[in-house]
Order: structure tokens, then C-alpha cells, then sequence
């Protein structure tokens, strides 16, 4: 499966999210980082679904970019 993920820069750090996955988050000290470790979380969050015999949901959240004029 392919989820869809963001990636936030904060002051000390990055975070990312799935919103396809509420509750499945991580946390790094680089972009490389935190890319790699919401995989793992990815999988252990569906692991954990499929454990408590909860639906894994679809991905279903589209990314994209728009121009605006500033």
C-alpha cells in the first residue's frame, strides 16, 4: 500500500503524519530520518490494526501543490 504522508519542519526537528492513519506519527532529527521512521510506524500501526482485528483503511488522501500569487 501507498499512504500519503506530511512532513513538518518545526524549530528543532521534523515531524510527519499519516492522514489516512490517525494517531500513526513520527518524529527526527532530519527530513532522511523521519521519512524512514513513519515507515516503520506505518507498518507497526497496521500491524497493530490487523492484531485487534480493526479494518486497515485505503489509502485515500491525494497530495498536491497550487500556485498563489503573493
Amino acid at each position: 500500500m501507498r499512504y500519503a504522508i506530511v512532513i513538518e519542519k518545526t524549530e528543532t526537528n521534523y515531524s510527519a503524519y499519516v492522514p489516512d492513519l490517525p494517531g500513526c506519527v513520527a518524529t527526527g532529527k532530519t527530513q532522511q530520518e523521519t521519512e524512514h521512521l513513519i515507515q516503520e510506524a506505518i507498518a507497526l500501526h497496521i500491524q497493530g490494526m490487523k492484531e485487534d482485528g480493526l479494518p486497515i483503511p485505503e489509502p485515500s488522501s491525494q497530495v498536491e501543490y497550487v500556485e498563489v500569487p503573493v
